[in-house]
């Protein structure tokens, strides 16, 4: 059986991002990636927005490591020469109505640590977004985007120069807790055993799947798992937006917005779904009801102009009608199982956050550890 200090299983951002931080800190790492290529689950269908912090409860792990995590981001990618553009953000106000609410939400990101929110009235909006029709705004300066497979590439690159390596095509089919360490057995073409001191289960959608595989975890320990599907459509023609414009967060969810990617195409979404199994299809008839939300503040949206983009899966912990759940670090504290970190949830901000959840992982996971 091969012996090996430390397994990451998943190869999406964040587990890249775990995996780039136990290798810097001197550990042996191996990460085992289900597919043939790693992002190619959730981390490939995202917004590729970097997040300033603004929505989540205060004092909550998104809201926390959303603000450390985009900070070091940024650093990460000027120190990288990685592609991004702190583009900012504009959250709008389309009727008086809303004006506390806006004010409320100014009120959350100052308690979170986003201390550059500026208030426009509709002339300053204008200036900037001439498109854009509104009675107040904000404007999110730290807000940004990015390539988000080049920041995958380079957490891999930074894993991969430290001495650490990645086995495609090598599922999870099994393990146990084993006084020595933890025992994965892998499957794929050439299926074998390994014995890793430390595990961190960064599966993503998969992740309830993988903990469950493992002889020895607490079955009450797993959390359920709930598949939110956000529908995006791209905007035919040319984009009039340098920057991205999000209405007034609503009951469940942060509106249909506008998002550009470095290219300067515009998506609207997200269309959210509740499904039973993961399928990326998009319908193109669901776009209709994106017109009337859209033109509150963009009334000038012509017809036709939306066409099938992208979806993505959330894996909530959660179902409809309830209030988000936080991000999920579970370590030995929490389940009994030295050595193992499982990570739930780790949805939006996760891509923000992943440079700060994989340090916080990476503590939980120190904490109580298979003595070497």
């Amino acid at each position: 059986m091969d012996r090996v200090d430390s397994v990451v299983i998943g190869a999406g951002v964040v587990g890249l991002a775990v995996a780039r931080a136990l290798a810097l800190a001197g550990h042996e790492v191996v990460i085992l990636e289900a597919e043939r290529s790693f992002g190619s689950g959730t981390s490939s269908r995202n917004s590729e927005v970097i997040h300033a912090g603004l929505y989540y409860p205060t004092g909550s792990l998104k809201a926390g490591l959303c603000v450390t995590g985009r900070d070091a981001l940024y650093a990460y990618c000027h120190t990288r020469g990685l592609p991004h553009r702190r583009c900012g953000k504009l959250i709008v106000a389309t009727d008086s109505s809303q004006m506390d609410r806006l004010a409320a939400l100014q009120a959350k990101a100052l308690a979170n640590g986003v201390t550059d929110l500026v208030p426009l009235d509709p002339a300053a909006v204008q200036a900037m977004e001439p498109a854009i029709r509104c009675v107040a705004a904000l404007w999110s300066p730290s807000t940004g985007i990015i390539d988000s497979h080049a920041l995958m590439l380079s957490y891999l690159g930074d894993v991969e120069a430290a001495g650490g390596a990645i086995a495609y095509e090598s599922p999870l089919v099994g393990g146990s807790v084993t006084r020595d360490g933890l025992v994965l057995e892998v499957g794929g073409a050439s299926p074998c055993a390994i014995l890793a001191r430390t595990v961190v289960n960064a599966a993503g959608l998969g992740a309830q799947a993988v903990a469950r595989l493992i002889r020895g975890v607490p079955p009450d320990s797993v959390p359920g798992l709930y598949l939110a599907k956000g529908n995006y459509y791209a905007l035919s023609g040319r984009s009039p937006f340098s920057r991205l414009i999000y209405p007034i967060p609503e009951p469940g969810g942060l509106g249909v917005h506008v998002t550009i990617d470095l290219g300067g195409q515009a998506r609207f979404g997200p269309d959210v779904e509740w499904v039973e199994q993961v399928g990326y299809d998009v319908d193109p008839a669901r776009a209709e009801r994106f017109y009337a939300a859209v033109r509150r503040y963009w009334p000038d949206l012509p017809d036709d102009a939306l066409v099938p983009g992208y979806a993505g899966i959330r894996p909530k912990l959660v179902g409809p009608g309830t209030a988000d759940s936080d991000f999920m670090i579970q370590g030995p504290a929490e389940h009994g199982v030295p050595g193992l970190v499982n990570l739930y949830g780790i949805e939006s901000p996760g891509l923000t956050a992943s440079l700060a959840l994989a340090d916080r992982a990476v503590a939980s996971l120190a904490s109580v550890a298979i003595p070497a």
